[in-house]
């Protein structure tokens, strides 16, 4: 059974013009062409489009997700590692939807807050296993200890400045100005004193991240799609990434 190329694009929710231009770039080939010109597509081809579209809402863009299918294949073993993702996120922000509700609702009927309940879902420990892969048990322990010994307000505060980085990011990556400029490098000096102001970053402490962690950081936030979305997707991880290089090369 297949599918035409307006059948796709209405189901999908996409269009019949950016499915013409996956074929083109070669990221979605149509199983067949019919005797009218019009595209066909198989159930293997749906797969594929359902990762392409999942990918492209992780914040990567085409070049980044043909290199990903080429990469992984099997549609059946990439879409479990999808799924496994996006259940994580869904009940995480569960959590938070429901950490939400009930600080409206004490707010409304002036009941008192409790920080255990305000911050369910906020949980830096999702990442415990890569940190730990990445950089040793050492630096997530010495990491974890902190952020713990942290007052609700204390962990508020820092995930303000967190947001209001990312969102600085975002605006100067958009706004088009180049990775070396005196504004990008400001961002990135903000990048590495942020850094090391938290306890077991690797070649952290009074001097900071090494150049060798900086830059690699900046290097995974374009490879992976989770970290790369806190800096408006692909194009804004790879500005991120050239002003973190270049900031490095200046200064470490």
């Amino acid at each position: 059974m297949d599918w035409s190329i307006q059948d796709i694009a209405r189901l999908s929710g996409t269009t019949s013009r950016t499915l013409r231009h996956y074929d083109d770039i070669g990221l979605l080939k149509p199983s067949r062409i019919g005797g009218n010109g019009y595209r066909y597509y198989d159930e293997d081809a749906l797969a594929r489009l359902q990762r392409v579209l999942l990918l492209r809402e992780l914040g990567l863009g085409l070049p980044a997700i043909a290199d990903v299918l080429e990469g992984q294949t099997r549609h059946a073993d990439a879409l479990l590692t999808h799924l496994h993702w996006l259940r994580k996120e869904q009940e995480r922000l569960d959590r938070q939807i429901g950490a939400v509700e009930t600080t409206i609702r004490k707010l409304e009927g002036g009941e008192r807050l409790m920080a255990e309940e305000m911050f369910d879902g906020f949980d830096h420990t999702r990442y415990k296993d890569e940190v730990e892969e990445r950089w040793g048990k050492d630096a997530y322990a010495t990491s974890d200890a902190w952020w713990r010994s942290q007052t609700a307000e204390q962990k508020a505060g820092w995930k303000a400045a967190m947001q209001k980085l990312g969102e600085d990011w975002i605006a100067a990556a958009k706004a088009g100005i180049d990775p070396d400029s005196d504004e990008a490098q400001a961002l990135a000096q903000r990048q590495f004193e942020w850094l090391r102001g938290i306890p077991g970053t690797p070649g952290g402490g009074a001097s900071g991240p090494t150049k060798e962690y900086f830059t690699g950081l900046g290097e995974l936030y374009v490879a992976d799609p989770r970290f790369g979305a806190n800096y408006g997707g692909q194009a804004g991880a790879e500005f991120v990434r050239d002003a973190m290089a270049e900031y490095a090369d200046r200064n470490l």
